[in-house]
Parts: C-alpha cells; structure tokens; sequence
C-alpha cells in the first residue's frame, strides 16, 4: 500500500502535468487528464462540468486567447488532493470570442488557484478559483478601479438600490418589543413580513412577495439572522420570500398542502372579482410567488413559538395562524383580516378578507371574532396598516359587515 507522502507526490505530478498541458494551450488535456466521471468547476465561469464540456470550454479559450499561457506559482499536495495556485496570461486578439465577448486585443494578466482531486492518476475533481472582477476590468468590460466611471457605476447602483428599497421593501421598522415588520412589495409596499426575536436571531412571520427576499434578508441579517420561517398561511403574497433565504420554514398541519403546492391557488374564485381586476390577479400572483417550500414542520393552536402563542384563524385559507402575546396584547395575524382592498389598493378600516380568496368566508368572520375576543391593544394584518384603538369594537364592525 502506498503511503501518504507517494500519494501526495502522485497528486502533485498528476496536477502539474495537467497545468503544464493547458500552459501549452492543449485544449483537449481535460479529456486526457479526467477520469470519465470527472468534474471541474471553474467558479462563476463554467461547470460543473465534464471532460467533454471542459475540453471544448479551454478550446475556445484558446481560440480567443492565442497566445495563453499557464505559469505554475505552486503546488502543496497533501494525499489525494492538491492546491495549485497559477498564473495566466494572454491576449484577447481572437478570432473565437470569450463569454460572448468579441476580442478586442485587451492584455489580460491574473492569478487564481485550483484544489484539484486525483484518484487512480486521473483527475476526478478540480475547484478552480479566480477573480472574475478583475478579469472583467482587464477586458474592458468593468471600468478600471477607482476611476471616474467607476464612481459614476456605483452612483447609479446606490440609486437604484435606494429606488429598489423604496418600492419594494425597506429597512425593519419596530412594531413592539422585540418585533419589527418589513414593508415591501408592489403595489405600494402593502405586504407586511414581521421579524420576531428569537435566541440571539429572528424568526419570520409571514414571509410577504418574492421582490422582497432581498430586503428580508438584510433585515434578519441585521438582527442576529434568521433562525426560522413561520408561515401564517401559504397563498403566494405570504410565502414569497420563503424559498430564497435558507430557513426552515413551519406553518399549521391544515395548510401545508397549500405552502408546498400551489399556494392555495386552486381555492381562489377570481369571478367574485371585479371585471377589472380578474385578469390582473393571475399575473401578479405569478410575480409575488417565490414557489413552493419545503414544511420542516408543523404548528398547533396553544404552542409558544418565539415568546408567543399561536391562535388558530381558518377561513382566509385553511390553517391560517396568528400570534398572540399576552403581556402587551399584541396579534400578529397574517390574512385574519385585510385593512385594504385588495382590488384598488386602497387602505381603510379592517374589514372581512375578499372573499375571492377565501376558502370559508363565514368561517374568516368567525376567526374575526375570536381574535376580537382576545381584546387585543394592536393588530397587525398581513398588509396595509395596524388596527389600533378600540381595535375589538373595530374587528366586531368587520365581522358584522356584509
């Protein structure tokens, strides 16, 4: 059996003969050097990829780069596994483009390194690593560091970034102790995600529209990141976010067939719509909808999660949850009832949700009723405004209202 030390220094030959190879602009030295089941990436350029694919991918790089060459800086090999840090250079003089770009005679000059797996003297694995910015900057498709055209770049980029958060999701805004909401989405930042401390992160309520992943995420980032999903139903302007952002995601048992199927589509009536606004409905789900998640698990009326306690609310979807905190009366309610009209937008006193997207209208009044039992100081909704006040009185009113 061949100790460490020869199969290190059978890694580092494999490895260096492979780079020697590719220095000598041999395009089809991945077909040589792969085992057939081999893969190598080369981060935010190609892969992974095969044999094959690599072999054509270094040939039109040569293609594009005639004079590239591979210059070995070292090679540390440690078994069946070895680091190799390089350095390439080459002009972009064609005839073949690179990355769909046409050459342009720019003089490129970079280092990177690659971990590289052998086995059997063949490669089977290679992660290569290099600086794709400052490869962009020497082909002439990012301006040179520092210069005014990168200034004027980033000025445009912070515009749009402020744009982006005013329109579709901004900064975390308190609500309570311990509580803050996310304000974001189009039409007029009317979907509402709550952050709710949790340990030393946050835990999401309500995970509001797609357009909003970006901004959610900086928020729990900024709060200690975000430690959990809880869903308080799962129609596509609530579980938007859900699948972008790496937590596992919890709702009620009754709705975990909507939130890991079709959002609860398959319920909704768009004929008790507006004429208007039944064609608009489809498409605007289809940009708020982040997809189906995956329920790490399931949630019951009477558990605490988070410092609160969960409520049971169906009729807005099956499964609708809210959150209850009985030290300052706060609720938390997702879909319970809406504080706009869904149809123009239009903000106003809580009200019954449209029942175009119920699946139990009467049962959602019932649900009203109860959370107005609870006789809550605040109610915050899954859109628009707080109810505040007099909120039992106002949420009596909505149930009564036909």
């Amino acid at each position: 059996m061949a100790s460490d030390v020869d199969e290190g220094q059978e890694t580092a030959r494999v490895a260096r003969e492979y780079f020697e190879a590719l220095g000598r602009a041999d395009g089809d030295a991945p077909r040589r050097f792969y085992a057939p089941e081999g893969r190598g990436h080369i981060h935010g350029v190609v892969g992974p990829s095969g044999p094959d694919e690599l072999a054509v991918f270094f040939q039109e790089m040569f293609g594009a780069f005639p004079d590239w060459r591979f210059e070995i800086l070292d090679v540390v090999a440690e078994g069946d596994r070895a680091s190799v840090r390089w350095r390439a250079r080459g002009t972009f003089a064609g005839p073949g483009t690179f990355m769909g770009f046409e050459p342009n005679g720019a003089r490129v000059d970079l280092q990177g390194a690659d971990m590289v797996w052998v086995r059997d003297g063949r490669l089977t694995r290679v992660e290569a690593y290099m600086n794709g910015a400052e490869l962009a900057r020497q082909l002439g498709a990012l301006p040179p560091q520092g210069s005014a055209t990168e200034e004027r770049m980033a000025r445009a980029f912070n515009l749009r970034t402020r744009l982006r958060r005013r329109l579709l999701g901004g900064d975390a805004e308190p609500v309570a102790d311990g509580v803050w909401v996310v304000r974001g989405g189009f039409p007029g930042k009317s979907m509402n995600v709550y952050l709710v401390r949790d340990g030393d992160g946050v835990m999401l309520f309500d995970a509001g529209v797609r357009t909003m992943t970006d901004a959610v995420a900086a928020a729990g980032a900024a709060l200690g990141g975000i430690t959990r999903v809880l869903l308080g139903h799962g129609h596509p302007d609530h579980r938007g976010t859900a699948p972008g952002l790496g937590a596992p995601v919890l709702c009620h048992a009754d709705n975990r067939a909507d939130a890991e199927g079709d959002g609860g589509r398959h319920s909704f009536d768009y004929a008790k719509l507006r004429p208007y606004a039944r064609p608009v409905f489809p498409y605007l789900l289809d940009q708020w909808d982040g997809g189906p998640v995956t329920i790490a698990d399931t949630v019951a009326e009477g558990d605490r999660v988070a410092g609160f306690e969960v409520v049971d609310l169906p009729g807005h979807a099956p499964g609708l949850i809210g959150l209850w905190r009985e030290s300052d009366r706060l609720a938390l309610v997702s879909d319970c009832f809406y504080t706009l009209d869904p149809q123009t937008g239009v903000h106003g006193p809580p009200r019954v949700p449209h029942p175009a997207f119920n699946s139990d209208t009467e049962q959602a009044r019932a649900s009203i009723r109860k959370l107005a039992d609870l006789e809550p100081a605040a109610a915050w909704a899954g859109h628009a405004e707080p109810v505040t006040g007099d909120v039992a009185r106002q949420l009596r009113d909505a149930a009564a209202t036909t």
